[in-house]
C-alpha cells in the first residue's frame, strides 16, 4: 500500500523523507527502496554493539524500561491507520460504480465555459459532513474519473463514478451540451493486459512545474475560448492531445486518466492557517500574494541625526506589470471552485508495434497547457519516469515489470486519493480542468474522434397517433 508521499497517514516525518529521496533519484540515478535502509540501520546497531558494547545494552535498558510509554503510543497510532484505512477501502468496495461513454454531438460551438460550468455542479462533497461519518464509517466524497482514450487510434471520452450520482452526470452534461449522447461502456482497460508479453507499456504521472497550486496553468482563457470566434480564428490546445491519440496505430492504446474529488484541506496535513481552521489552497494562494507583495516593498536605512542610531524604513511596494499579473492571476484561480486531480496515463501495444518514442511524447503530453509565467504539468518521479536507464539501476528489469503490474491496477481502481493507492496530486481550478479535458468544438477535425453522425430526438408529445 503506497503512502504515496505521506497523504492519509504514515510515520511522522515519513513525507519528508520520500521527497527527499525521490529528489536524490532525479538527480543521482539510482532507486533507493525501504528494506536498503532497514539493513543499513541493523548493521550500523551491530557495529555500534562492537565497539561499545557496555554502552549498547545500557541504551537498549532505557529503551525497555521507557517502553510502557512508547510502545502503546506506536501501536495505537499504527492500529488507527489501520481503521482508518480498512474503513475507506470497506466503503469505497461497496459504492457500486459505472463507466459511461460520452459520444460527441457532429456540431458543436460550445466554449470550455460549458464545461466549466459541468465540473462546477459535480463539485459534491456530501458524505463528509461530520466527523462520524469520516473518520468512523469511513466515507468519502465522490471521486470521478474523465478518461481520453484511444484504442487502435480510435479515440473515446469515457467518464468513471459511483453509480448513485450517474443522474446527476447526465443532468449536467446534458444541460450543458444537448447533442451528446451519454451511454454505457465496458471496461477498456480490463480487456488486455499490457503487464505481459506480447505488450510493452509506459505509465506517467503529472504534476504541476510550480509546486504553488495556486499558480494556474495556460487556460482557455488565454487561448481567446472564453468567447465564440471564427472556426479559422479558435486554437483549441486539446486539439493537439487529440490528434496524438488518433495518430496511434490498429494495435496501439493510450489512455488518459484525470482522477477528481472536490478539493479539501488533505493535501496540507493538518496545518492550520492564521485563523486556527484547516489550511487550504485559498490559504496557499493567500501567502504566496503577501510573499509578492512584501518582496517589492523598498527597504532603506539611514542614521537618525537627533539619536545616531541606525533606523530602518519600508517604503511604498513599486510592483512591475508582471507582479501585477501574477497577484491578478492567483487572485484568479484560487477564487474559483476547485479540485484534487491526480493525472495518469498509460501507452501500450505489442512489442512489433510498440514504439519507445511514444515513452517520451506522452511523457510531455501536456506542454500546450504550460505557462512560462505561472505553472504547468511535467512528469511526476512515479512509475517510467522513476527510471533513468542506468545499467546499475534495474538490472533485471523487475522493479520496472512491479511498477506497471502496480500502475495498471491503480487505473482500473481509478484510485489516487484512497488505499490502496494514495498519489501525489495537484489542485486545479475548474477553469483550468476544464481546459484540460472539455467536448471540443467543431473546429477539432481529428478523423478518429467518434462522433454521432446524426441528431436524435423524442417524438413530439403531441404527434397524432
Amino acid at each position: 500500500m503506497s503512502s504515496g508521499g505521506g497523504h492519509g497517514g504514515g510515520l511522522p516525518g515519513l513525507s519528508i523523507i520520500e521527497g527527499w529521496l525521490g529528489g536524490a533519484h532525479a538527480e543521482g540515478g539510482f532507486t533507493a527502496e525501504g528494506k536498503y535502509f532497514m539493513i543499513a540501520g541493523a548493521a550500523e546497531v551491530i557495529s555500534f554493539f562492537m565497539v561499545a558494547p557496555a554502552q549498547s545494552v545500557t541504551n537498549f535498558e532505557f529503551l525497555l524500561f521507557v517502553s510502557p510509554l512508547w510502545i502503546p503510543v506506536l501501536l495505537a497510532h499504527f492500529a488507527y491507520l489501520r481503521y482508518w484505512q480498512a474503513g475507506k477501502v470497506e466503503f469505497i468496495a461497496k459504492q457500486a460504480k459505472v463507466l459511461l461513454e460520452i459520444k460527441l454531438p457532429r456540431e458543436s460551438t460550445k466554449t470550455p465555459l460549458s464545461m466549466e460550468i459541468f465540473f462546477s455542479n459535480i463539485a459534491l462533497a456530501s458524505g463528509e459532513a461530520t466527523w462520524y461519518k469520516r473518520l468512523i464509517q469511513g466515507r468519502s466524497r465522490p471521486t470521478w474519473s474523465f478518461e481520453l482514450v484511444s484504442l487502435g487510434g480510435r479515440v473515446h471520452l469515457y467518464v468513471w463514478c459511483r453509480a448513485v450520482f450517474r443522474r446527476a452526470l447526465e443532468s449536467f452534461m446534458y444541460a450543458q451540451y444537448p447533442g451528446v449522447e451519454i451511454i454505457e461502456a465496458v471496461d477498456y482497460s480490463r480487456l488486455i493486459d499490457p503487464t505481459h508479453e506480447p505488450y510493452q507499456m509506459a505509465a506517467f504521472e503529472y504534476l504541476h512545474t510550480n509546486p504553488v497550486d495556486a499558480y494556474p496553468i495556460k487556460t482557455y482563457v488565454e487561448f481567446g475560448l472564453d468567447k465564440p470566434q471564427k472556426p479559422e480564428e479558435q486554437t483549441d490546445p486539446m486539439a493537439q492531445m487529440l490528434e496524438t491519440l488518433g495518430s496511434l496505430g490498429p494495435k496501439e492504446q493510450m489512455w488518459i486518466q484525470f482522477v477528481i474529488r472536490s478539493t479539501k484541506y488533505e493535501k496540507y496535513e493538518g496545518r492550520k492557517n492564521k485563523a486556527g481552521k484547516q489550511y487550504t489552497w485559498k490559504d496557499e494562494g493567500k501567502e504566496e500574494i503577501e510573499k509578492i507583495r512584501e518582496s517589492l516593498v523598498t527597504k532603506s536605512e539611514y542614521v537618525d541625526p537627533a539619536t545616531g542610531k541606525m533606523v530602518s524604513t519600508k517604503g511604498f511596494p513599486n510592483p512591475t506589470e508582471g507582479d501585477k499579473d501574477r497577484i491578478k492571476a492567483i487572485e484568479q484561480n484560487i477564487g474559483k471552485t476547485a479540485f484534487d486531480v491526480g493525472i495518469r496515463t498509460i501507452y501500450c501495444a505489442p512489442s512489433d508495434a510498440y514504439h519507445k518514442s511514444m515513452g517520451s511524447i506522452t511523457s510531455n503530453l501536456f506542454k500546450p497547457f504550460n505557462s512560462e509565467k505561472y505553472n504547468g504539468l511535467k512528469p511526476g518521479q512515479r512509475w517510467s519516469e522513476h527510471f533513468n536507464d542506468y545499467p546499475w539501476e534495474d538490472p533485471g528489469g523487475h522493479h520496472l515489470a512491479h511498477a506497471m503490474h502496480s500502475v495498471l491496477h491503480f487505473y482500473r481502481r481509478r484510485a489516487f486519493f484512497y488505499p490502496p493507492y494514495i498519489g501525489k496530486w495537484n489542485t486545479m481550478s475548474v477553469e483550468e480542468l476544464a481546459t484540460l479535458i472539455h467536448i471540443p468544438s467543431s473546429v477539432v477535425t481529428t478523423p478518429s474522434l467518434d462522433r454521432i453522425q446524426s441528431s436524435s430526438a423524442e417524438a413530439p408529445p403531441n404527434l397524432p397517433t
